[in-house]
């Protein structure tokens, strides 16, 4: 076989080791790929060989990436996304958006998704791999074309845009508050129900953002709840459980119709920006760019009547 054959040969074994680390299964892969299941084993193997190192356990139920083949599908991902960028690249920028788009985003499904949905329609020939996670992803080594993350830009490898900014509320139900009473300064939230965020990658809780002078002890919260989402923290404010610490956006809705109401508003001192981040590069691909202009458009303009994007 030429050297070209043989790169040609690699490339393809990629794009076949990929689609089965993602599926799990050989039928499913090469259903996928138009090719029989045992074409698709056969090329493994190959790779495999070729490689001198094992990819996957199988067995009669599954089949699993070993500690190779985790490290293998990060890298095979990265090729294949350079390749289909260089193609990209020689099409016409102009050209209608296509192709697969992998990207990560928070846990905050109430901000992300209707614009999510309105990008489908909008942009059909474009498959969203969309992973919903509050942890911190390496966007390149784990090969996402795009991640929406809250917080500054800290990784000189990306580029971002900012997609607006919200503010961070205290909140409970009125229900509770006629039960336990409104806390009127930072140190009655010792008396009270507390429901807090641990976040996934250090296991350490959120910090309320409370002002208080030099002179003053630190605050000590009781948890009386501990999780990892907003949801479950937004439930049970709104079941009457205690007091919450919430992006205002989440609450927004539930603040305006009397379901939530804010306190301490004048100790709380927060506003956290919320942004799209993308491999840095000179030319973006279609379907990347009408992503990120789409999100930016519309993320926090539909909170807002389409005209601004100010704090929520």
């Amino acid at each position: 076989m030429s050297a070209i054959g043989e790169h040609m040969e690699s490339l393809s074994g990629f794009a076949v080791f990929v689609q089965v680390a993602e599926t799990r299964s050989f039928v499913a892969a090469g259903r996928l790929l138009g090719v029989s299941a045992s074409a698709i084993g056969k090329r493994v193997a190959r790779l495999e060989e070729r490689l001198g190192v094992r990819l996957f356990h199988r067995s009669t139920r599954n089949i699993t990436l070993t500690s190779e083949g985790t490290l293998f599908l990060e890298r095979s991902r990265r090729v294949l996304a350079e390749i289909e960028a260089a193609e990209n690249e020689l099409s016409l920028s102009t050209g209608t958006p296509r192709g697969r788009l992998r990207v990560s985003l928070p846990l905050v499904s109430s901000l992300v998704l209707p614009v999510l949905a309105d990008f489908m329609q909008q942009y059909p020939e474009v498959e969203l791999d969309l992973d919903f996670t509050d942890r911190s992803v390496d966007v390149i080594e784990e090969g996402f074309d795009a991640v929406v993350r809250t917080g500054e830009l800290a990784d000189s490898r990306l580029s971002s845009r900012l997609l607006g900014s919200f503010r961070v509320l205290l909140a409970g139900s009125p229900a509770y508050f006629a039960q336990r009473g409104v806390p009127q300064k930072p140190s009655d939230l010792a008396g009270h129900s507390c429901l807090h965020y641990r976040y996934p990658n250090s296991g350490k809780l959120e910090v309320w953002p409370l002002r208080h002078t030099p002179d003053e002890a630190e605050i000590v919260l009781p948890t009386s709840m501990i999780c990892n989402n907003i949801e479950t923290r937004v439930c049970f404010a709104l079941r009457g459980l205690g007091i919450a610490c919430l992006p205002g956006f989440a609450v927004r809705d539930a603040i305006a119709d009397g379901r939530l109401r804010t306190v301490l508003d004048d100790y709380v001192e927060r506003t956290t920006a919320f942004r799209v981040l993308w491999p840095t590069s000179r030319h973006p691909t279609p379907k990347l760019r009408v992503f990120i202009d789409f999100l930016v458009e519309r993320v926090f303009a539909q909170r807002a009547g389409g005209k601004t994007k100010q704090p929520v």
